[in-house]
């Protein structure tokens, strides 16, 4: 009898913990969604997305874009950035982040012509962005995606033109930002930031030679320049400082000829 009645108090105990679990995996998040962009040499960059899909390990939600038209992603360069969506969202590790396309609206315009953009997995399954971050009920979550945009479109063998998103999710609040600007004008770079081989953020110049790197995490960087005009010597600055919530300004960096 009294081995009975420790199972039946032992069973009770396993089913209030699996209990108590499901209850600490509940509750919602108040989410705002944010993009900004690197600067890329288009006249512009017209994304057209229809929805989000915010994926936490306690369920998934989608996001519906009121305002389903295209946008001008280069308009929010350099510190700007426009608020995509807001929603409370299930609470827990957020996971994944994808971004749904419609099937028309998104073109890249070049001197003038405007091009449509392809994008063979955004319009079905969404562009994935990979996050790792946990969301608290009921505190407020602010996610920044900064979208390269000089290093996710690609042209086809038939004059085409393809969109592969190149994309950070960063939780806007703790992280910093390096600039400066870049001369002779005519050097054309691709600045890059990275703290190891596979751990490297590039961007490129806008038309005044201006650069801007936001969403970067605490820690050391390395500041790689590399000119697409071969007059002009590579350069690399190492022991760059960056601490969250602040802005690194590198002042005006000039290229020397080869």
């Amino acid at each position: 009898m009294k081995k009975t009645l420790f199972l039946s108090l032992a069973a009770l105990a396993l089913l209030s913990a699996c209990e108590s679990n499901n209850e600490s995996g509940s509750g919602r998040t108040p989410l705002s969604v944010k993009i900004t962009d690197a600067p890329g040499r288009y006249d512009n960059v017209l994304l057209n997305i229809d929805k989000i899909e915010v994926i936490t390990s306690s369920g998934r939600t989608t996001i519906d874009i009121d305002e389903n038209e295209p946008f001008d992603i280069l308009e929010f360069a350099m510190g700007k950035d426009t608020l995509l969506a807001t929603e409370t969202v299930a609470s827990g590790r957020l996971q994944e982040v994808r971004l749904i396309l419609d099937d028309e609206g998104n073109e890249v315009v070049i001197d003038g012509t405007a091009h449509p953009l392809t994008t063979p997995s955004g319009q079905s399954s969404g562009v994935k962005i990979k996050v790792h971050d946990e969301l608290v009920p009921d505190v407020a979550y602010t996610m920044l995606l900064d979208f390269d945009v000089a290093s996710s479109i690609t042209t086809t063998g038939n004059g085409g033109y393809i969109l592969k998103p190149v994309i950070r999710a960063i939780p806007e609040a703790v992280s910093g930002v390096i600039r400066g600007m870049i001369l002779p004008l005519d050097a054309n770079v691709r600045i890059y930031a990275e703290t190891t081989e596979d751990d490297r953020i590039g961007a490129v110049t806008d038309i005044e030679g201006a650069f801007y790197f936001p969403g970067i995490e605490d820690g050391t960087y390395t500041i790689i320049i590399e000119p697409e005009n071969e007059i002009y010597a590579s350069q690399t600055i190492e022991d760059v400082e960056v601490e969250n919530g602040m802005v690194k300004n590198l002042g005006t960096i000039t290229l020397t000829i080869l």
